[in-house]
């Protein structure tokens, strides 16, 4: 019995280290995350502008204002992956007739303002969410997320994690479903 109890701790650290190799392993694409938004409306938004920069907030209103594909973009000054990404999504914009929205999640206003000056700002609104309640009615796992939704106001692509690399191909051939 005493052999038992010894081997039990060995078995749930060998269980846990099963699972703890098979999440970090590659093969899993965390831009697949099914969305149950998918070919529905932008839900109900109403986020006020980041203190300090000089754009306005975001509502659920300014998608069916906006003319053509918008780019809706979770991101975060404290988030790294965010900040490879926000040259791609800059030139996305300007080159390709894009309008770029965006959700600052979970940041502090003065921190975000600073990012924003440092990078630049490519950003037709941006909307502050500091409590992550918008995140969560957007289902977002993470950031960066980017949305691509349609001239009606239609979510048609979620993508989970930087678009740079392999992640800016997928995104891009997304975008390019979205504009047929």
């Amino acid at each position: 019995m005493k052999r038992v109890l010894f081997a039990l701790p060995l078995l749930v650290a060998l269980i846990i280290g099963g699972f703890a190799i098979w999440g970090l392993s590659g093969g899993r694409d965390p831009s697949s995350i099914p969305s149950v938004l998918i070919s529905q409306p932008v839900p109900q938004l109403a986020l006020e502008p980041i203190a300090g920069v000089d754009t306005p907030g975001l509502t659920t209103e300014d998608f069916s204002k906006i003319e053509g594909i918008k780019l809706l973009n979770v991101f975060a000054s404290w988030c790294a992956p965010c900040r490879a990404e926000h040259p791609i999504l800059t030139r996305m914009a300007q080159e390709e007739g894009l309008t770029l929205v965006g959700i600052n999640y979970k940041d502090k206003p003065e921190a975000a303002a600073k990012w924003l000056a440092e990078l630049g700002n490519p950003y037709e609104a941006i909307g502050s969410d500091y409590s992550g309640r918008a995140g969560i009615d957007l289902g977002i796992s993470g950031v960066p997320e980017t949305f691509i939704i349609d001239e009606d106001g239609i979510i048609r692509h979620r993508f989970a994690g930087p678009v740079v690399g392999d992640g800016l191909t997928r995104f891009t051939e997304a975008l390019d479903e979205v504009r047929k």
